[in-house]
């Protein structure tokens, strides 16, 4: 599977709710209104972003069904429903072998998905998850039983396959670019996860800055919360650098490692531990990497860990990395990482980018664009100096509990569903499609 910059979790999920504000605006006070989330990526509840959507519109007074994809650890059922939300779930492998991968991939998906929906039957609102730019042909066929279409796009796919894969604007580039002007034109509503995503929909993608909705990412304050440090996590060290997130080809695990062979190289500090908690694509070739620099005594890689195991390391890491290199695709894009950091109150090292410095503000520190020997000094002046880092930290918890809350999110999501089924009825949930077809159930 793609890569989910902008919305994926990082760590195990959790299917813990919000504080939600009124239903009214999503259509809530007319009764039967019913969900689809349909997403390719990841599992439900593991992707975060799409679990607090789904308890802010079930807490909305919605009904809401997601179909996604099984996970290999956890969400392994079929079915189940999980706090009022129902999920359906179809068997996926994941992508290998190249291009020929990704279509059996999708295909597969594809099919699962209206296999499902079929399942479902009618709903109001469809609302498709991107990556891939696909679901909006099952979207069309539920739009045809009277659903309306609102696009949530998690990543800008072409700048992702220019990121990815450094094929170029070759024929499948172009490919992506034709499937998300469909995506754009089929859309009634769409999310952006920030106001760079918006600004691709309004200018890219034809659309009326009306029907574009930002809709940001943003950590759950109630699953993330600083727990007294242990020492013992940084392995005898005076220090503890922590990395979380996905390791994939454009992610910058291999950034953050030479960073921090350059601090014990070019800097000669030596006074750190440092832990990477996620699984990927590269996490292979991340671990032989480590081995080949030397660093296998002072880095370690925990796979996908528990969430209470991922706050004990955050509340002890001294210095948090963010080494997202700049690529069309990150320079643009909000990384949960990021966010993630901020929640925790730890200061963070990321290379400057633009939706980087959006997010984080004065809770991080900015090295030039894939500059690691830069990374690796701004690492050690933070090591050096205690008191920045709690300023950060303060700043980062300030700027997630403001302007970059869920609450914030969650007003605008239900904007968009009232924007989206604005003067018309609930659909029935036996109502024949256009062509006067009756679900099959």
């Amino acid at each position: 599977m793609l890569g989910d910059t902008s919305s994926g979790s990082t760590s195990s999920g959790s299917t813990s709710s919000a504080d939600t504000p009124s239903g009214d605006t999503a259509g809530g006070d007319r009764p039967g209104r019913r969900a689809l989330i349909l997403v390719e990526n990841l599992s439900v509840p593991f992707d975060r972003r799409v679990w607090q959507e789904c308890t802010t519109l079930r807490d909305a007074g919605w009904t809401v069904h997601v179909i996604c994809p099984r996970g290999s650890r956890r969400d392994t059922e079929p079915e189940a429903e999980i706090d009022g939300v129902r999920i359906h779930r179809y068997p996926l492998r994941a992508a290998t072998g190249g291009p020929a991968g990704y279509l059996r991939e999708y295909g597969s998906a594809l099919w699962h998905t209206v296999r499902l929906a079929r399942k479902v039957g009618p709903v109001d609102v469809v609302h498709a998850c991107n990556p891939p730019d696909l679901l909006f042909l099952p979207a069309l066929w539920l739009k045809r039983r009277g659903a309306r279409f609102v696009f949530d796009q998690h990543d800008l796919v072409p700048e992702l396959y220019l990121s990815r894969f450094g094929r170029g604007r070759d024929l499948l580039y172009r490919a992506v670019c034709a499937l998300e002007r469909l995506t754009y034109r089929a859309a009634d509503v769409v999310l952006a996860t920030n106001e760079s995503y918006r600004d691709v929909a309004v200018r890219r993608g034809g659309r009326r800055p009306a029907d574009v909705f930002v809709v940001r990412s943003a950590p759950d304050v109630d699953r993330f919360h600083p727990v007294p440090p242990e020492p013992e996590l940084k392995r005898g060290k005076p220090h503890l650098l922590c990395y979380l997130g996905v390791m994939g080809p454009q992610d910058g695990v291999d950034y953050a490692l030479r960073a921090l062979a350059k601090l014990r190289d070019e800097q000669g500090r030596t006074d750190w531990h440092a832990v990477f908690v996620g699984a990927g694509d590269t996490f292979d070739a991340m671990v032989e990497l480590s081995r080949r620099l030397g660093l296998s005594e002072q880095v370690q890689f925990t796979g996908r860990i528990p969430d209470a195991d991922l706050v004990r390391y955050l509340s002890t890491a001294d210095v948090c990395l963010a080494p997202d290199p700049h690529n069309p695709l990150n320079d643009v894009s909000t990384m949960n990482k990021v966010l993630e950091y901020m929640v925790m109150g730890r200061p963070v090292v990321s290379f400057d980018l633009r939706e980087a410095r959006v997010s984080a503000g004065d809770a991080a520190v900015y090295a030039s664009a894939n500059d690691e020997t830069e990374f690796a000094g701004l690492i050690a002046r933070l090591l050096d100096d205690p008191e920045k880092r709690a300023r950060m930290g303060r700043v980062g918890r300030e700027r997630i509990s403001g302007p970059l809350s869920w609450r914030n999110s969650q007003a605008s999501l239900l904007a968009a569903y009232a924007a989206a089924c604005r003067d018309r009825a609930p659909v029935p949930a036996d109502a024949p499609d256009r062509a006067g077809r009756w679900p099959r159930r």
